[in-house]
């Protein structure tokens, strides 16, 4: 490897980069400690310069149930080191169950239709749209890989072992300046079983921070992994990375965290209304509630966030009930089951109902 192509950071900076990275991702990751501790080192062997020099950096396998984070994580290195979600490239292979669809990854051949139309998803100018001298490479992310077709698996196969792909129109896209990131949910319900215990529900909790019951979910979910991915796929992957089910604490800090990220939205906001809020434990309570399923996890926190929260707090500002620099307290209500916003002086009138839009 040349050294035009390592890091530009000198021996301390590489050091204070690669603290900073765990430790922002520690921050925005709850309950997969295993998977933080995998990307952070992989950072650090990028930052070392001492990746395979003709394959790509990473090749890495998440897997486990849906809601875990799979994908946020991934989307959360690419908001600390790059500053956007935009710097990773999503191929959600759900979308290629088609042979022919594959041409809006790699283009058209010469003579089909559509050639030189577009843009080919993974041309070296996409791939290299976000990298700067000291993160001279690009995030990309195969999402829900069990549900690739089988041109997909082949363009796949050919990227992670040589980190080369050959365009439509036979040029070649070097990716060996890439980490590429598979989620899926096998052996998701294995895992499920296995908490349960076969009899209902049980203390989760106690289940998943069990040794012998996570060396155990493991081992189930890497055997389902290799029933269902051919040996020269798992051959080519550096890390297989199980994520756990989500306890209900690690449920109630990923709320905050989004509390705390709408937070700065509001105070980052392009407009003049400027102001902070807060919740009651009731209120919180309401939205897991509605933001939380045992089988889908932390998935739709968010959802519930936009619903019950932003909307009612954008209905306050454009009408001109919350003003820069009010403190908003939010509580829920029984007797009408909706979130209720008040000033801390004076009182706010109760903004829609449990469910204020659609």
């Amino acid at each position: 490897m040349s050294t035009a192509t390592k890091s530009t950071l000198d021996p301390q900076k590489k050091s204070m980069a690669a603290e900073h990275f765990e430790e922002q991702l520690r921050e925005r990751i709850v309950g997969q400690e295993r998977a933080v501790e995998r990307i952070a080192r992989l950072y650090q062997i990028y930052l070392a310069g001492l990746y395979p020099p003709q394959r790509p950096i990473g090749n890495y396998l998440f897997l486990g149930p849906t809601g875990s984070g799979k994908t946020r994580i991934i989307e959360a290195s690419s908001e600390i080191l790059f500053g956007t979600l935009n710097a990773v490239l999503k191929v959600d292979c759900a979308e290629y169950a088609h042979s022919h669809e594959i041409s809006r990854l790699i283009g058209s051949p010469p003579g089909y239709l559509g050639h030189r139309e577009t843009t080919p998803y993974f041309s070296q100018a996409n791939l290299e749209r976000y990298r700067t001298p000291e993160l001279d490479f690009t995030l990309i992310l195969f999402d829900e890989i069990e549900k690739a077709s089988d041109t997909l698996w082949s363009l796949l196969l050919g990227i992670l072992d040589k980190g080369r792909l050959t365009l439509g129109d036979n040029s070649e896209v070097d990716m060996t300046r890439t980490i590429i990131f598979m989620t899926g949910n096998i052996g998701a319900e294995r895992i499920e079983r296995l908490l349960e215990g076969g009899i209902g529900f049980t203390d989760v909790g106690a289940r998943v921070h069990d040794p012998k019951m996570d060396k155990q979910i493991y081992s189930t979910v890497l055997e389902a992994a290799r029933r269902k991915f051919s040996p020269e796929f798992m051959n080519r992957i550096d890390s297989v990375v199980v994520f756990r089910n989500l306890t209900d604490d690690h449920i109630r800090q990923i709320l905050d965290i989004e509390l705390g990220n709408l937070q700065r939205r509001i105070m980052q906001s392009a407009g003049d209304t400027k102001f902070s809020f807060e919740l009651s434990q009731r209120a919180k309570d309401f939205l897991l509630a509605e933001g939380v399923d045992r089988k889908y996890g932390a998935r739709h926190i968010k959802r519930a966030i936009e619903r019950y929260l932003v909307y009612p707090l954008s209905n306050l500002i454009s009408t001109g009930q919350v003003r820069y620099g009010d403190h908003i307290q939010v509580d829920f209500r029984k007797r009408n089951g909706a979130l209720e916003f008040q000033k801390a002086s004076p009182r706010l009138k109760v903004v829609g109902e449990a469910v204020p839009m659609a």
